[in-house]
């Protein structure tokens, strides 16, 4: 028999509620057949949550856990502003965040949901949950970056967005300030960073880019020479804009954030990584 496939776990979760695993675990049980998939959800008493699995997860919060060079961010998705704002709700994204970084268990969304929590799974955690809440609840993205250093991490607006940033350095406690700032920089940031500097940039994106300049340029009705260097001289504005190293720091504009991470010392962006709630849903 053909693998279970994402798709599929996803569509019968959307049907009964159930949890990721356990619609996989009954997918594989019934060899594929969605109908008896959704008799065994029920048989185990797993689908009660059907009614509610359908509705929106548009809310919810962003939240970060960092020790040393490792952090850990995740999206935990909810129907309701009221919920996201919730006590009870943002410990959940909290906790949740705490045990995949301890257990390291963040590789996609089936690896986080399976990770162990207070003796039972993510998934199930989660689950029990929306039995409290009253609405669907479902953990949306998972993320980690890690440093032969520091990871400075910035939540904005009780998790409505959320940065990590990986920051290599000898000496983690000297720039640990600095990693901070970077996370800050690069929530505020407009636009918002694509890369760390211009070897990290798509290739394609780049191009494209490229390309749009030379038809802009073209209209000019300039010679040859000269559009190459009209080209030139705005891909380095595109370049200055869009990789974090070269943008204006945010909070002295007369620095560069290059700049800024060189006064700190032994310190090196290595990646960062960038959450806004939402943003992700399909």
């Amino acid at each position: 028999m053909a693998g279970i496939s994402a798709k599929d776990v996803k569509a019968l979760r959307d049907q009964t509620g159930a949890g990721m695993m356990d619609c996989k675990t009954a997918l594989k049980d019934s060899e594929g057949d969605v109908d008896r998939a959704m008799d065994l959800l029920r048989e185990r008493g797993l689908s009660k949550a059907g009614k509610r699995a359908g509705r929106a997860t548009s809310e919810g919060a962003v939240a970060i856990s960092i020790e040393g060079g490792v952090g850990v961010m995740i999206e935990l998705g909810c129907e309701t502003d009221f919920v996201a704002k919730n006590d009870q709700f943002q410990g959940l994204v909290q906790e949740i965040a705490d045990v995949l970084r301890e257990s390291d268990a963040v590789a996609d969304l089936d690896t986080a949901l399976g990770a162990k929590i207070g003796g039972e799974t993510v998934d199930a955690h989660i689950k029990a949950a929306v039995g409290r809440v009253g609405e669907n609840i479902q953990l949306k993205r998972v993320g980690s970056v890690r440093a032969d250093g520091v990871v400075g991490g910035y939540i904005h607006g009780g998790g409505k967005l959320g940065v990590l940033v990986g920051v290599a350095s000898s000496s983690p406690d000297s720039v640990a300030q600095a990693a901070k700032d970077m996370a800050m920089h690069v929530a505020a940031a407009d636009p918002t960073p694509l890369a760390v500097d211009q070897s990290g940039l798509d290739a394609e994106v780049v191009e494209r880019e490229r390309t749009i300049l030379r038809n802009q340029a073209l209209e000019s009705g300039k010679p040859e020479n000269i559009i190459d260097n009209m080209v030139t001289g705005r891909l380095k504005k595109f370049f200055a804009e869009n990789c974090l190293l070269e943008q204006p720091f945010v909070k002295d504009p007369d620095k560069s954030v290059g700049s800024v991470l060189a006064e700190a010392g032994d310190a090196k962006v290595t990646e960062f990584m960038r959450f806004k709630l939402g943003e992700g849903a399909e």
